[in-house]
């Protein structure tokens, strides 16, 4: 019986304590607040601390509890201690009936409170930005926190909506290398596989800038910015052509020919352009774009299946797989210049030397079927070479 009744007077407590929670938001105004709201209400909270340190405790900057627990604390106390032993008789007098409307009741007013939507908090960040005064840390903040609200997609799509994306891309021009960053990898996030936010945040013009970015001495901008770039252009048709307009390809051998380049920029490069390649074969009535079957483009390819990195040596792979398919590559291209099939060879012996690591088999076992695919599309492309060069008595 004693436990029953102790959990029967938390119940009652806590409708003390919502009551009190919804009384507190009306006077405040706000559940939650901006960086500059945030820092007026840390004042005041200071200031009333001298006079009741139990408020700093239980109740957070916004002028709310930050839990339920301490909306709880509060109530008890707040409360009369014989006030409490009377209600804790009362409690256990309640019907069955009784109590299950008092946890309605609770629930009604929890509904009440003012918990923020994800389109809210997206606005109290959208609007931290457009403040020009802000500072760096807190405008950092923000967009982290747009960050995290634009992974689903329905809140992406929000974004333009509530004026994000004109915010976020402004940001791209801002002095200060780690926000121009941040801004990137928002826009990165919130296209990904999204073609309305694509169409929108081209429509900005926000990949030139970009595409500028890609360029920077800082790699973490950089990198950043290629993954707002790929994430533009994926499956983006007008993205792509806008991408070649702005001499995508020669931005891409750049980055794979330079060794000296952070290799996650390298990598991400080189799965861009797999991935443009697929692109391109998916969409076969359409001509081939002339840079794909550059000699100088291809070689800077096959040379990345040379690398110590196992990642980077992958994705060169299956960026190979693709381009070894195009109508317009020329195996003999592949062979004499770039050197592919010294290179498949030197890949194979490596990958046949990591086998006996166990740490990296199974990775070895994916990367060795994988070359098997190239090597196999090489050797039938040097076919139909061959071939036809016998058809003229060659």
């Amino acid at each position: 019986m004693e436990r029953v009744s102790s959990w029967m007077l938390v119940v009652m407590v806590m409708v003390m304590a919502v009551r009190a929670e919804r009384n507190i938001n009306r006077s405040g105004g706000v559940y939650w607040s901006t960086a500059e709201e945030e820092a007026l209400a840390q004042t005041q909270t200071q200031t009333k601390a001298r006079d009741d340190d139990t408020a700093v405790t239980d109740l957070d900057a916004d002028g709310g509890f930050s839990s339920l627990e301490g909306m709880l604390q509060w109530a008890i106390g707040h409360s009369d201690p014989v006030q409490l032993k009377e209600t804790a008789r009362d409690v256990e007098k309640l019907s069955p009936t009784d109590l299950s409307n008092r946890q309605v009741e609770i629930k009604q007013l929890m509904d009440e409170l003012k918990t923020p939507s994800d389109a809210q908090l997206m606005q109290v960040a959208i609007n931290d930005l457009s403040n020009s005064s802000l500072s760096l840390e807190d405008r950092h903040r923000a967009l982290e926190e747009l960050l995290i609200l634009v992974e689903p997609i329905d809140n992406a799509n929000d974004l333009n909506k509530l004026g994000g994306l004109v915010v976020v891309t402004r940001e791209l021009d801002h002095s200060d290398a780690d926000t121009r960053k941040m801004a990137a990898w928002v826009l990165g996030k919130a296209s990904q596989n999204n073609p309305i936010v694509q169409k929108q945040v081209l429509e900005l013009g926000a990949l030139s800038k970009l595409m500028k970015m890609v360029k920077s001495d800082y790699a973490e901008e950089a990198t950043k910015a290629l993954y707002a770039v790929s994430a533009l252009i994926r499956n983006n048709v007008a993205g792509q052509e806008l991408f070649y307009e702005e001499a995508g390809h020669l931005l891409l051998q750049n980055i794979m020919s330079e060794s000296s380049i952070d290799i996650r920029l390298r990598r991400k490069a080189v799965f861009l352009l797999g991935d443009l390649a697929e692109c391109q074969l998916e969409n076969r009535e359409k001509d081939e774009l002339p840079f794909f079957s550059s000699r100088i483009f291809l070689k800077s390819v096959v040379d990345l299946t040379s690398s110590a990195d196992l990642d980077l040596q992958e994705k060169a792979l299956v960026a190979l797989k693709n381009l070894l398919q195009l109508k317009t590559t020329e195996a003999l291209v592949f062979k004499d210049f770039c050197g592919l099939d010294g290179a498949l060879e030197r890949l194979r012996q490596r990958l046949q030397d990591l086998m006996v690591e166990e740490e990296h088999r199974d990775y070895v076992m994916d990367v060795e079927r994988l070359w098997s695919e190239v090597q196999q599309i090489f050797d039938r492309k040097l076919e139909k070479v061959a071939t036809g060069l016998s058809g003229f008595g060659l």
